[in-house]
């Protein structure tokens, strides 16, 4: 027996097509010649968590830190239905002769399924199928050449590393840095993580130096000029001997006012007219974060959003392919589908029929590249169809533009004519540059498209041809201004503009070789240029910084809140930079080879959180809370989430040295009372310690000061504790004052 682990279901089916079809059975396939096929739904295990250990870690408490545990152990993770699939194969793998390891052509995929096997203790021989496209042809072939799975061992201990590294990084960290904040009576959690926290650096920075932006002045000059029938604006052309800012633009009124008079009404000659035929390619299809950029910009979708709408139109509405890619391309073998998509997306969408019947399936775009399609091919729609007017407008939307995309690939290039012309005027130059488009091509696809004004060329093109004008012409400068202009910062992130960003991070890296280290990890990459987080993990990533209350949205743009700004002064520079995301890339490479292992790798980090830990204990955090001082001992209170319930209390952070405040929560403020006396004279009988006489709901009566250790009470009569009847619960029929 023969068993395929494939990473997803889908992947299943059609490493199943390609073995000729099969059976299906309760979690796998079954195929002639004794191959079974199953399959995972991502990642099946877990690692343990701190109280997985030990259940001392359950409450969190800055003497445990740094905690660390090697080696390491994982559990079934995810739902129900992931916990019984892993059952199934664990089950099947006691039936099987040989496996095949059918995970993603990725780090993540290769350690997927090595995890489960070295779980279920598996030591059957293991070959290794690679597949990044679903294509039958290309997965028999695939599989007519598959490799030992221990060729690969290196990936998934890379992997492993980096996924132990994470874990202990952000529990200890967050930990540390929430329990300090904590006993200053901060409320929430203090969150820390590898990406998580350089991307909460991005916004800080970026909001910082747009609100401390300081305005300067610099003149540009344009004229208007009138050549053989023509009338047309130009930029003047900075010269050597004009005075200038830092970024080369005129940088004097006067001098820029001087030189718009000088030109004003004088004649004019063209000195050079250059036309290239220039042509554009379609837009590739799109991969996540792509996707996810465009329905921000468009809708106004947060991309975790995006992410849950694709997933539902991949698994319940089998409408695209895999959602989560981080590749635009397509293979070449994907090519011959293109009447039989293209015919489905006119059935799905009627909207966008008249554009699919008009595409040329004969057109081959760049976007049919094998070598340039990574884990998985770029997000595109599938043969499946569907009434699109029946499904929610969310999904309705998202589908519309990965179809219009697909279709894109099959119209012809937008053709246009560049023209660059320079004018002289009293031996000063200025410069004019127009587009006239010579076949619209694909770009009628976008024509009435609101939100894509990337497609549209450069604002400063000028809708007018030029291409009459020849060398040597001449004319008048009508008329000529000077216009002030002031610089701007750059402008605060939207969640599109973010999520562009988190491809490119390496630009914000100081460190030359970190820098170069983080870009060489995305070589080969289209679309990634140094980047941080993964398609399927930045838009996680950034609801949470929203959730813990790091980032709020100002209109459109995104900026920190106080507590952010704060934490952000507080943490070290390793914490808010990319550079923990180069320097563990470099050790991974390392790993990858075999010249280091997992574990030593973890006792370095485990080196570092130790140093970064004692630093926060020694040295406390730097940041400001707005707190309520507990009555009782003066300490900060702290908001704190009732177990399984969403409600909320407040409590002395002074608990651990004895004081037992609490009170009740209105809309996030405690709802204070008077600190209660403990009696000298009325004692406990069960422990000794002092009684306190409370007024409850149904009248007064008396507690045990050493609460929650004891839990005697006493009913209250006439001001004093009835001892006869002492029992675990408050009164129930005493009368108030009586």
């Amino acid at each position: 027996m023969r068993l395929f682990i494939a990473e997803k279901p889908d992947l299943a089916k059609a490493i199943v097509a390609a073995l000729g079809g099969g059976t299906r059975n309760d979690g796998h396939f079954e195929c002639g010649g004794g191959d079974y096929v199953t399959w995972c739904f991502g990642h099946m295990l877990a690692l343990y968590d701190p109280e997985d250990y030990d259940e001392k870690y359950e409450k969190w408490a800055l003497e445990d830190l740094p905690f660390s545990h090697i080696p390491w152990k994982k559990k079934p993770g995810g739902d129900e239905g992931s916990k019984k699939q892993l059952k199934h194969i664990l089950a099947l793998l006691k039936q099987a002769s040989t496996v095949v390891h059918a995970g993603d052509p990725d780090e993540e995929g290769q350690l997927l399924v090595d995890e489960i096997l070295e779980f279920a203790h598996c030591a059957l021989p293991v070959q290794r199928v690679l597949i990044n496209d679903n294509n039958t042809a290309l997965i028999r072939k695939a599989i007519a050449n598959m490799r030992d799975n221990g060729e690969f061992a290196g990936l998934s201990a890379a992997a492993e590393a980096r996924s132990v590294g994470d874990q202990l990084y952000g529990y200890n960290m967050t930990r540390c840095y929430t329990l300090i904040g904590q006993s200053m009576g901060y409320s929430g959690v203090l969150s820390v993580g590898r990406v998580q926290t350089p991307v909460l650096g991005l916004v800080v920075r970026r909001t910082r130096a747009f609100r401390t932006h300081t305005k300067a002045l610099y003149f540009t000059i344009t004229g208007q000029f009138a050549i053989e029938g023509l009338e047309f604006p130009a930029r003047y052309q900075i010269e050597p001997a004009d005075p200038v800012d830092e970024k080369g633009r005129l940088s004097d009124a006067t001098h820029a006012e001087a030189l718009a008079a000088t030109v004003t009404g004088k004649p004019a000659r063209v000195l050079t007219v250059e036309t290239k035929h220039k042509e554009a390619h379609a837009p590739l299809p799109y991969n996540l974060l792509k996707l996810q950029t465009d329905a921000s910009r468009k809708f106004g979708y947060k991309p975790d959003v995006v992410k849950d709408i694709t997933q539902r139109l991949r698994e319940q509405y089998k409408l695209i392919t895999y959602n989560r890619s981080d590749c635009e391309y397509l293979s070449d073998e994907q090519h011959p589908d293109g009447p039989a998509v293209l015919a489905a997306i006119s059935q799905t969408a009627p909207a966008l029929a008249p554009l699919a019947k008009r595409a040329d399936p004969t057109i081959k775009s760049r976007a049919f590249d094998s070598s340039k399609v990574s884990a998985h091919h770029g997000i595109i729609p599938t043969q499946a169809t569907a009434d699109l007017s029946t499904l929610p407008e969310p999904e309705q939307r998202i589908y519309l533009l990965i179809a219009r995309a697909y279709i894109g690939q099959f119209w012809p290039k937008h053709l246009f004519d560049q023209t660059d012309v320079m004018v002289e005027v009293e031996r000063h130059r200025f410069a004019v540059r127009c587009n006239v488009t010579t076949r619209p091509g694909w770009k009628t696809l976008y024509s009435n498209d609101v939100g894509n004004e990337d497609l549209e060329g450069n604002a400063d093109d000028l809708v007018l041809d030029l291409r009459a004008l020849n060398p040597g012409q001449v004319g008048q400068c009508v008329s000529a201004e000077a216009v002030k202009q002031e610089t701007k910062p750059q402008p605060l992130y939207t969640i599109a503009t973010l999520l562009s960003d988190l491809t490119r991070v390496a630009k914000y890296i100081r460190d030359d070789t970190l820098r170069k280290m983080l870009v060489e990890k995305d070589k080969g990459k289209e679309g990634e240029h140094g980047g941080i987080g993964t398609p399927a993990t930045r838009d996680t990533i950034i609801a949470t910084l929203f959730t813990r209350g790091y980032l709020v949205e100002q209109g459109k743009s995104i900026v920190p809140t106080a507590i952010a700004d704060e934490f952000y002064d507080a943490l070290p520079d390793a914490a808010k930079f990319p550079d923990m995301t180069a320097l563990w890339h470099s050790q991974q490479k390392e790993i990858q080879s075999g010249e280091r292992d997992t574990v030593s790798f973890v006792r370095e980090l485990m080196t570092y959180i130790a140093r970064e830990v004692e630093s926060v204990k020694a040295n406390g955090l730097s940041i400001k809370v707005d707190t309520q001082p507990c009555p009782t001992c003066g300490r900060p209170l702290r908001r704190i989430k009732k177990k399984d319930k969403e409600e909320f209390f407040w409590g002395c952070t002074g608990v651990a040295d004895g004081c037992k405040y609490v009170c009740n929560d209105h809309e996030g403020k405690p709802v204070l009372r008077a600190a209660l006396a403990v009696s000298a004279t009325q004692k406990c009988q069960t422990c000794g310690a002092g009684l306190v006489r409370r007024d409850g709901r149904r009248g007064f009566w008396w507690s045990c000061s050493g609460y929650p250790e004891c839990h005697q009470r006493y009913p209250d009569v006439k001001g004093a504790p009835d001892y006869a009847r002492g029992k675990n619960e408050p009164p129930t029929t005493n009368v108030k004052g009586k």
